[in-house]
């Protein structure tokens, strides 16, 4: 969930604002913000948010905290178009300043003058951005690759690149988040012909290939495929319509052949169809996770064919295998990444980033994107490829770039924040605190009587066969416990209901091994 805030002079930009995906560490919640505390604190000082692309990561956020930040916003025309919907959808139309850059001319942010600069990546239009400030000039990458064969876009040149190092370069703020690949991340074009070759494979079979629904490089290169093996192609899944949508009114995916309806694509033989779904990645609403479970129009067989045309992302391994075990308890064969080339990185392998140093030749270097182990690499990296600063930074830091020497001067506030339902709150809050402790334990209530006579319930223990055993002997605790009070704590009603409390958690953890959380209320007759 990227957000990068650069300062010069007072002033402040935005780089990007995105969001991520909860996990089981977040129980009832889907989406994931950074805290922006530390710059809404200073929103007269904010002069505007530039967005490098259009992956969730980096503009996710933006429908949730655009209209609070009130600054205009920088985008090219794909990525304008996709935040466009998002407001939309959020009911923000005409409420946020939304800019179309629509060349690769130098744009003012307050005191920062910006350019982008198209790098390939998995989604079209993604940029890096050149910050020109008073003190020197910033190479922001954003998420990149390099690609001599991207499919899509046309990425800066070695020698533009050059160009630019030629000018100077005082900081890169570098993508991290390959670093340990030593190769190179391959080219869009080489997972053509994968994808050709392994489609070639399986006449006769239904295809179905789930990738990232932002990939258009991707996108174009299935449309191809399918025509070069004489299927048609069903689109299954919202964000690959709305994708195709926007890339096709933005001169891309121009011959992406017309998807043919889900009655029409079953209704084919089984060897003249290929479908492209959602879901690679585990989500549980996606349109893979439906055809796995069989709740869903496309159906696939035993022998049909699932191609994993996206990389394992950390962290969702638990909800691919589940799918991928659906599909073979069924006989579906299944092909990965790591099987056949039919997918590769939108991200720079070491020999990318060695590169990209070798053409910017940057005083320093500020590894960014990734996890703490992937940018302590790149600190490393940068060091042995002799640029002189490499500066590692966590989440909150402040760092100095010029002028002075270069490195940490600060750290301040930056935590999480969720939606939870409508709301966005803390993410170490006591609801999500709660919740998490609820899952993990149980709950039990204890209702008083006003002669203190206890009737309690538990929710989530494990004590099926010795539940009323245990009420019984819970409540004997609870009574005991109260009469045992001393002197006027017998009139008080805080220590008589705290009394109730202990009692009955010590019951429970004497019977189940759990630690519940135990709420105590009192009831009239």
């Amino acid at each position: 969930m990227n957000v990068n805030l650069y300062g010069c002079d007072g002033k402040w930009m935005m780089v990007d604002l995105g969001m991520t995906f909860s996990g089981n560490e977040y129980p009832g919640v889907d989406l994931v913000f950074a805290d922006l505390e530390f710059i809404e604190d200073r929103l007269d000082d904010l002069t505007g948010i530039v967005l490098t692309h259009a992956h969730e990561d980096h503009i996710g956020a933006v429908p949730y905290f655009a209209a609070e930040l009130d600054v205009p916003l920088y985008a090219t025309p794909f990525t304008a178009e996709l935040v466009k919907r998002k407001l939309q959808e959020a009911g923000l139309s005409g409420q946020v300043e939304l800019n179309i850059i629509d060349d690769l001319e130098q744009f003012q942010v307050g005191p920062f003058g910006v350019r982008y600069v198209p790098l390939a990546h998995s989604i079209a239009e993604g940029n890096a951005l050149v910050i020109d400030t008073p003190y020197g000039q910033v190479f922001h990458t954003g998420d990149w690759k390099l690609d001599e064969d991207p499919i899509i876009g046309e990425p800066t040149s070695e020698e533009e690149l050059r160009a630019i190092g030629d000018d100077g370069i005082l900081a890169l703020v570098c993508d991290s988040t390959n670093v340990f690949n030593p190769n190179p991340s391959g080219s869009e074009g080489a997972v053509y012909q994968g994808l050709l070759e392994e489609v070639g494979k399986h006449t006769g079979k239904r295809v179905l290939v789930t990738t990232f629904a932002s990939n258009v490089a991707r996108l174009q290169t299935l449309g191809e495929i399918a025509n070069e093996t004489g299927r048609q192609i069903c689109v299954a899944g919202r964000s690959l319509d709305r994708i195709v949508e926007v890339s096709q009114a933005h001169g891309y995916l121009a011959d992406f052949p017309k998807p043919v309806d889900f009655d029409t694509a079953m209704r084919l033989p089984r060897g003249d169809v290929m479908i492209v779904a959602t879901g690679g990645q585990g989500e549980p609403r996606a349109a893979l996770s439906r055809v796995a479970d069989g709740n869903h129009p496309i159906e696939l067989v035993r022998g049909d064919v699932v191609l994993f045309s996206s990389r394992q992302i950390p962290g969702n391994e638990i909800p691919i295998g589940k799918i991928q075990n659906k599909l073979a308890d069924r006989g579906i064969v299944m092909v990965t990444d790591r099987q056949s080339m039919i997918h590769v990185s939108g991200h720079p392998g070491r020999p990318e980033l060695e590169a990209m140093y070798s053409w910017l030749r940057p005083e320093i270097l500020v590894p960014v994107h990734g996890e703490i182990r992937h940018m302590r690499e790149q600190v490393r990296v940068g060091r042995e490829a002799g640029i002189e600063h490499n500066v590692f930074q966590k989440n909150g830091d402040i760092v100095r770039l010029a002028p002075g020497k270069p490195g940490k001067l600060a750290e301040v506030h930056s935590g999480r924040l969720v939606l939870d339902g409508d709301l966005i709150v803390p993410a170490d809050g006591e609801s999500i605190v709660m919740r998490r402790r609820l899952a993990h334990n149980g709950l039990v209530i204890v209702a008083l009587s006003p002669s203190l006579q206890p009737t309690i319930e538990g929710y989530g223990l494990p004590l099926d066969e010795d539940y009323e055993d245990f009420l019984s002997e819970a409540k004997s605790d609870v009574m005991k416990a109260i009469k045992g009070l001393k002197g006027n704590a017998h009139k008080d009603m805080g220590q008589i209901m705290e009394a109730a409390r202990l009692a009955t958690r010590r019951a429970t953890q004497r019977w189940s091994g759990k630690r519940p959380q135990v709420k105590v209320m009192m009831i009239g007759d």
